[in-house]
């Protein structure tokens, strides 16, 4: 069986995100859904509107978002419409809030921990989603990429909650104070919820994009983020998601660039190799890949 393909450009524009989704050879049908993260209002690491228009505009896409579960500007609707507007996206797209007036459930196949998946209602309106991902540090799960943004990134406010508690609640309050699990726990919930996520949508309805730029070691979901110690590293598409986050893991302990270190010191000390590990035993994807530079 051969390897999945990852392409990689070092040109991170709006043109080369554009041809680089058009290298996968993959045509997303129907209603598209472009699911990325609009940022935290006072972060600035968040793909912006002026980088991903072509692409978006390409796929005549809707940029659509869940509410977070760790207060902020993002968890309330009304919040999190102002950020998304505050950052640009209403400007240049159709945005829509996925859990903004309901969620529902849809079931994990034989899962480390989770039973069901919480996800935003308007889900059911959409056909095929690019995952557009910014790959960067995340606080609680060491790095965040394409993994991350289909399992934390399409969960309701209580998906989220039940995820990161590893299904034990979906309250939003006592997940924090009451319900953390072992790491370990909370990544594997992490690749339950992408496998019910694949099995809902379909694997021929998803394809993969990562932005590996603003390589801070905190999450776009941070207010106030690290600045980057690293530079930009580039683009990487693949219709494999287990494949992409590893090209990109795999990209930061290659780069030459010595400011890796608090990167790569951030992930080791989530274990946030688990979630590709765990995804990996549930068929979500797998991790060896050939990459092919477009460049």
């Amino acid at each position: 069986m051969s390897k999945p393909i990852v392409y990689f450009t070092k040109e991170i524009t709006p043109e080369s995100l554009l041809r680089i989704y058009e290298k996968l050879g993959v045509k997303l049908h129907g209603k598209v859904g472009v699911k990325i993260s609009t940022g935290e209002q006072g972060g600035n690491n968040y793909l912006h509107p002026e980088l991903i228009e072509k692409l978006v505009k390409h796929l005549d896409g809707t940029i659509v978002e869940c509410c977070t579960a760790y207060g902020g500007s993002r968890q309330d609707p009304k919040l999190h419409w102002q950020t998304i507007e505050n950052h640009g996206f209403t400007k240049h797209f159709k945005v829509d809030i996925l859990d903004e007036f309901g969620q529902f459930d849809i079931p994990v196949s034989q899962g480390y921990h989770l039973d069901k998946d919480i996800v935003g209602e308007h889900m059911k309106d959409y056909d095929s989603f690019l995952i557009l991902s910014h790959f960067k540090g995340h606080m609680m799960g060491g790095f965040g990429g394409a993994l991350k943004n289909i399992s934390i990134g399409f969960g309701s406010t209580a998906g989220k909650a039940y995820i990161h508690s590893a299904g034990t609640t979906e309250d939003s309050v006592k997940v924090w104070n009451e319900y953390m699990p072992k790491q370990d726990d909370f990544l594997e919930s992490m690749a339950d919820a992408c496998q019910a996520i694949l099995n809902y949508v379909g694997r021929r309805n998803l394809a993969y994009v990562s932005v590996a730029n603003r390589l801070s070691v905190d999450c776009d979901c941070d207010s106030h983020p690290a600045e980057p110690e690293m530079a930009d590293i580039g683009i990487f598409a693949s219709l494999d998601p287990v494949a992409l986050d590893q090209a990109c893991v795999d990209a930061v302990y290659a780069s030459p660039d010595e400011g890796k270190k608090a990167l790569i010191e951030r992930m080791e000390s989530r274990h946030g190799i688990h979630t590709i590990e765990a995804a990996t035993k549930l068929g979500v994807g797998v991790r060896e890949y050939e990459l092919v530079c477009i460049d």
